[in-house]
């Protein structure tokens, strides 16, 4: 598993987010629980894209806080880049990018196809 720094720091604002809305008290236990997860997990790490890098590849990807996302994944040239995000990561940006992009439901659909 490759973890882009871009995403751990999103995931961590989105869980302080969704515990703030639901008004969970321990909120930070969320993100210690994530942390744990990291540590358990122990992804290869991608670092922040540099941002001239950034700018210049702009026009791969639509939405513009996607593009450090897309960079890192391009960086370290996953077999997979797994996203809920299709509206934003589409065919196209597969096409641009040379990423084969699903939804994780989708890349377990596949590897249970193999497995058949």
């Amino acid at each position: 598993m490759v973890l882009a720094e871009v995403v751990r720091y999103e995931v961590e604002e989105n869980l302080l987010h969704h515990a703030s809305l639901l008004s969970i008290p321990a909120g930070e236990h969320l993100i210690e629980d994530y942390h744990r997860l990291l540590e358990l997990a122990d992804p290869e790490t991608v670092p922040l894209p540099d941002l001239q890098l950034v700018r210049a590849n702009r026009h791969i990807i639509r939405h513009e806080t996607d593009v450090p996302v897309l960079l890192s994944a391009m960086a370290c040239e996953p077999d997979w880049l797994l996203t809920n995000n299709t509206k934003h990561f589409t065919p196209e940006v597969a096409k641009r990018s040379g990423l084969r992009i699903a939804t994780p439901a989708d890349f377990f659909r596949t590897l249970t196809a193999l497995t058949r």
